[in-house]
């Protein structure tokens, strides 16, 4: 499936990816503690948003994901939002990207856009997205997913980013519902060392989207640094596709206490080795900012060691 992106990826030239949108906007004061999480903001406030993919783009991303990770029809109805609303607010998500590409200080790499679905688990909104196995069947999770899909697809992103999957059944239903729709996806799982977090071997995993014509990057995000490292060259083996990789900052969450501890791992070497494992398109997930956007902009600019 021919796209610009794809394009980008064959040329070997690695692509920035952005940072966790959520802790750029909590950074500027909001309250995300909602089950809608930042997709809220796409109703509510949607000059947020699109501040916050200005801030990527002006620390080097090449991509943003956009701020419809926990967006779904089943989560807007939840808070009173019906179909016809919530369509127009996952298009909105796609067109705040746009406005943002178009915003940012001029460059003369080209800027695109991917369009964030995230996991069944993530409309639960209970950290089921962690742990995968929902009791669904895969026609189930495809009925799920296809509608959303289908919404993203028709505001033209240059991706679809079905991302932090925990579940290699997920994946297969993901596999699925982005058949016939036109635009390519990447497929990013959220990993605890060599395995989904629902148990199954990542090679496996990673399998099921190697013939898959619509996916035209596999990966990893949502997980520690030091797993990234092996996910990475695994994925390029297994596939034989361009791999994306965009972990989180290494630091812990603390539920009870609602806070972030230890130290960040996301540094210039790890960025490093996941170039040197083959990853295409590197960025980062939860806890890593404009300022490590821009270490990784720096890095992949240089020449490989």
């Amino acid at each position: 499936m021919p796209s610009d992106l794809a394009a980008a990826l064959a040329s070997g030239r690695p692509l920035v990816l952005d940072g966790g949108l959520s802790n750029q906007l909590e950074s500027a004061g909001y309250d995300l503690s909602d089950a809608l999480w930042s997709a809220r903001l796409l109703a509510d406030d949607p000059e947020a948003v699109l501040a916050a993919h200005l801030a990527y783009f002006a620390a080097g991303a090449d991509v943003v994901i956009t701020a419809s990770y926990q967006a779904t029809f089943q989560g807007f109805a939840q808070r009173g939002i019906g179909h016809d609303r919530a369509a127009e607010l996952l298009a909105r998500s796609v067109a705040l990207a746009r406005e943002a590409a178009r915003l940012a200080p001029p460059t003369d790499r080209p800027r695109y856009v991917a369009a964030s679905a995230g996991p069944y688990g993530a409309m639960l909104a209970d950290g089921s997205e962690y742990r995968g196995r929902y009791g669904l069947t895969r026609a189930e999770l495809e009925r799920f997913h296809r509608p959303r899909l289908e919404a993203l697809a028709a505001a033209a992103p240059d991706v679809l980013a079905l991302e932090t999957v925990p579940d290699a059944d997920e994946a297969a239903a993901l596999l699925r519902a982005v058949r016939g729709l036109g635009v390519p996806a990447w497929l990013s799982y959220t990993v605890a060392g060599d395995r989904t977090r629902a148990g199954q071997p990542l090679a496996d995993a990673f399998a099921l989207a190697a013939d898959a014509d619509e996916i035209i990057a596999v990966g990893v995000n949502c997980c520690a640094p030091d797993d990234a490292d092996h996910a990475v060259a695994l994925a390029a083996r297994v596939t034989g596709k361009p791999v994306v990789v965009y972990p989180n900052s290494g630091e812990s969450w603390d539920a009870r206490a609602r806070r972030w501890s230890g130290r960040s791992r996301f540094t210039p070497d790890a960025v490093r080795r996941w170039r040197e494992a083959g990853a295409s398109v590197i960025g980062g997930c939860c806890r890593v900012r404009p300022a490590e956007i821009s270490s990784v902009a720096r890095v992949l600019a240089a020449p490989p060691r």
